[in-house]
């Protein structure tokens, strides 16, 4: 959760978060946050002003049922100051339905999948075309890469431990096409049937069109995005610096927590047609080929969403377009902790695989890259924020 207030009763106080009373009985009154949002709330303790503040969940061994011989004096350590913490929720959505002329795009959060606005959950029309929806990803520790005996393994794919100290918010489905209308009020892709290309991925779009040639080329050295790029046009109407995801943000979030070539849990059978591929994503042997300019969604790019989730309930990290992400292309470094790849570099970085490839390109782990300026039908992306931001 990203924490966006907090008042304890030992500590500072904010006028718009403040502790109201906490009486003999355990009843604890605070205010909440006036300032047009809501959140959620969490007490939490800690013995001193300083820390650690902890969640009362799981507290009750150190207060109660300590067992004693009859007679004797027992000391307890008990939580001696607390606080209230306002956090964002799980789930935040950008109506992006005002179009390209809009003066702003208003953010939400929710706290569940079930409380988002519908009450159908994540998987339906409005967020793949007027709405963009984005997960929250935990922050935490990983193993990047693939191990040596992964088939259809490639050998820039080293294994190293990454550490992100962030959580970030990650787009639930790849960028539509109406998506990339309604923000920058074009239609670039090579996939053109108007019956279906409206919740299809765009494609046809460079590194360079989605962060701009200009500033947007400085990363890492700055985080900076071209005005009319699609980034600089949501950071213009959000207030928000949305950005593509880092090599290891993607492989992070994609991954959810498996080690697996699949986020299914899977390993490929076979390195080109795979059923445990064709569970997860559009790929060449389940639906690709057929990719005339016209055809429907049973040839080329399906709509987003057609597959089955990783456990972090994101869609298409494994086939329909390879991801854009902010790396260099580079050499896969050591054990690291936020890493922001390579210092520069000719190629930027493409993670997912594609509707032209076979099942091993569409591993969590596989890579390759692109001159940031290319835009080809084969890639696309999704979106990050920083938690917080």
């Amino acid at each position: 959760m990203t924490v966006v207030g907090a008042i304890a009763a030992c500590g500072s106080v904010r006028a718009d978060l403040a502790i109201q009373g906490f009486d003999s009985a355990g009843q604890l009154t605070f205010s909440t946050l006036n300032n047009g949002t809501n959140y959620n709330y969490q007490v939490e303790w800690a013995p001193s002003p300083a820390g650690p503040w902890s969640p009362f969940t799981g507290v009750g061994a150190w207060l109660n049922n300590n067992a004693a011989v009859a007679g004797s004096s027992v000391t307890n350590i008990v939580p001696m100051c607390y606080r209230v913490v306002a956090t964002l929720g799980d789930y935040m959505v950008v109506d992006i339905s005002g179009g390209a002329n809009a003066v702003n795009y208003p953010v939400s959060y929710y706290r569940t999948l079930a409380s988002l606005p519908g009450g159908v959950g994540v998987n339906r029309d409005a967020y793949k075309t007027t709405n963009m929806v984005f997960r929250r990803i935990p922050s935490g520790t990983f193993t990047m890469g693939s191990p040596a005996d992964e088939l259809g393994r490639n050998s820039g794919e080293v294994q190293h431990q990454v550490t992100l100290t962030q959580p970030f918010y990650m787009s639930v489905f790849e960028v539509t096409q109406k998506q990339w209308e309604m923000v920058m009020g074009t239609w670039p892709s090579h996939f053109t049937n108007t019956s279906c290309r409206d919740s299809r991925p765009v494609e046809l779009v460079s590194y360079d069109m989605i962060r701009g040639a200009g500033v947007g080329a400085g990363w890492p050295t700055n985080s900076h995005v071209d005005v009319d790029s699609f980034m600089g046009r949501l950071l213009a109407r959000t207030g928000k610096a949305f950005d593509l995801p880092t090599e290891s943000q993607w492989e992070y979030a994609g991954r959810a927590g498996t080690t697996t070539a699949l986020n299914s849990g899977e390993n490929l059978t076979a390195t080109d047609s795979c059923t445990n591929m064709s569970e997860v994503g559009r790929y060449w042997y389940n639906g690709g080929t057929g990719y005339t300019q016209d055809v429907d969604t049973t040839g080329g790019t399906a709509k987003v969403g057609s597959y089955f989730p990783n456990a972090w309930g994101l869609y298409d990290i494994h086939g329909n377009v390879w991801e854009w992400c902010l790396d260099w292309s580079g050499t896969y470094p050591g054990s690291v902790r936020d890493p922001v790849g390579a210092i520069s570099g000719s190629d930027r970085v493409l993670h997912g695989g594609g509707w032209s490839g076979g099942a091993s390109d569409s591993r969590v782990g596989s890579r390759i890259n692109s001159s940031p300026g290319i835009a080809d039908h084969h890639s696309g992306f999704r979106a990050v924020l920083l938690s917080g931001q």
